[in-house]
This record gives structure tokens, C-alpha cells and sequence, in this order.
């Protein structure tokens, strides 16, 4: 599939606050970087948006996240590699990525509360939020997997 349009160039103020929104999340450092990274892989796993996907992968391997985890996310259920604050957000990820018709769970909600603060809890959703309006854009729009890691620097992360 080829793009359908270029949204940062169509909308060039709108892109530079969405952009300012999300590395103002990713700056305050409440949630730590792998934590983030995982957060967004599955998001992008699930929204089944490819240039995120790819664009995480990378970051998380240039980070230094180990393969086998990578290749991991979309089982975390099943996985031994995930400590349970991992798997809390990823569940939390899982439920405000796919909101069901009666909300987020108590049990949900209960599991993530005992691995976060009020302040990491609201900071992880907002994190959650971000990932998932970056999905829906690129998925509209069909943004090509790997079409701008050189501009990212995700060139770096050997997974050409």
C-alpha cells in the first residue's frame, strides 16, 4: 500500500502540538522508557497500525530491549519475561486501546492501582492516549513502515 497523504504537511500546527502533547509525556520520565516502550508496541499491535509498530520495535531494541520480549508482547499473558507492573500496563494498555462497551474493569483497574501511583497511573494513560491517536493517524493514512527512520535516527537500531 502507498500513503494516501503526508498529515504533517497538511496540517503542520496541528502535527507540532500532537508532537509537543507526546514528548511532553515522554520527557516528564514518571513512566520509565522501556515501560513506554512496551506500552506502545502492544497499542500499535493492536490498532494494527504497522509504521508504529516498526517505529517502537526500533526504539526499544536501540534502548536496549531484548528481543526475546519484543517478540513477547503480543503474548505477554503467557510470558514469563513481563514483571507484574509490566503486565499491569499492559493491561490497562489493552483496555483503553479497546474500550468495552461497559468501560475499564474493576479488576483491571485494581491490578494496575497496586503497581502505580496516582501520578504514574495518570501519566501511563496519557501515554496510552498518545500512542493511540499516533495509530489512528498513520493507520488512516497509511504511513509506510520505515519510511522515516533515517530522520528518526532509527537507522541505528540494525533491524533493516
Amino acid at each position: 500500500m502507498s500513503p494516501r497523504i503526508n498529515y504533517m504537511q497538511q496540517s503542520p500546527e496541528l502535527f507540532k502540538k500532537f508532537l509537543d502533547f507526546s514528548m511532553a509525556i515522554a520527557k516528564d520520565g514518571v513512566i520509565e522508557a522501556d515501560l513506554s516502550h512496551l506500552v506502545d508496541i502492544r497499542a500499535s499491535q493492536l490498532n494494527g497500525c504497522a509504521f508504529c509498530l516498526d517505529m517502537h520495535i526500533k526504539q526499544a531494541k536501540i534502548h536496549g530491549e531484548r528481543e526475546l520480549r519484543l517478540h513477547h508482547v503480543a503474548i505477554w499473558r503467557e510470558s514469563a519475561l513481563f514483571s507484574p507492573r509490566e503486565r499491569a500496563a499492559l493491561a490497562w494498555t489493552e483496555a483503553l486501546t479497546q474500550l468495552a462497551p461497559e468501560g475499564v474493569s474493576d479488576v483491571v483497574y485494581t491490578e494496575v492501582r497496586e503497581q502505580f501511583s496516582e501520578k504514574e497511573l495518570s501519566d501511563l494513560t496519557f501515554r496510552v492516549m498518545s500512542i493511540n491517536g499516533w495509530n489512528r493517524v498513520n493507520v488512516a493514512f497509511r504511513n509506510v513502515p520505515g519510511s522515516q527512520d533515517k530522520a528518526f535516527g532509527l537507522d541505528k537500531a540494525g533491524l533493516a
